[in-house]
This record gives structure tokens, C-alpha cells and sequence, in this order.
């Protein structure tokens, strides 16, 4: 395949993609960053109450 040709599809093929805007973008991000620490929390929780039950169980807490 010749390099010039494919370089020609791409920029062809790059320039009918919708790219979004940068409200999209920015909304998009925080989207991204709430639910991590949503999800951070979770599972926080879900561990210390599996740590919880784990200690109660062996006698190992005080």
C-alpha cells in the first residue's frame, strides 16, 4: 500500500468524525471524576464492612 494514500484515508476518514465541544467535553470530565469518587467511596465502605466482619468472626478486634 502506498504511505501517501493511507495518510490521504486518514485525514479523510479523521475529518468525518464529530468531535466534541468543549462543554461537552468539560461535562463529560466532571461526569468522569463524580463517579470515580463515587465509586472510591463504595468500596471503601464495602471493605471496611467485609474487614469488619472478617475481625468479628476471628477475634481479632479489641
Amino acid at each position: 500500500m502506498n504511505p501517501a494514500k493511507f495518510f490521504r484515508e486518514v485525514r479523510q476518514e479523521t475529518s468525518k468524525v464529530t468531535w466534541p465541544s468543549r462543554r461537552e467535553t468539560m461535562q463529560t470530565t466532571v461526569m468522569v471524576f463524580v463517579m470515580v469518587a463515587l465509586v472510591a467511596v463504595f468500596f471503601m465502605i464495602v471493605d471496611w464492612l467485609l474487614g469488619s466482619v472478617v475481625q468479628a468472626i476471628l477475634g481479632l478486634g479489641s
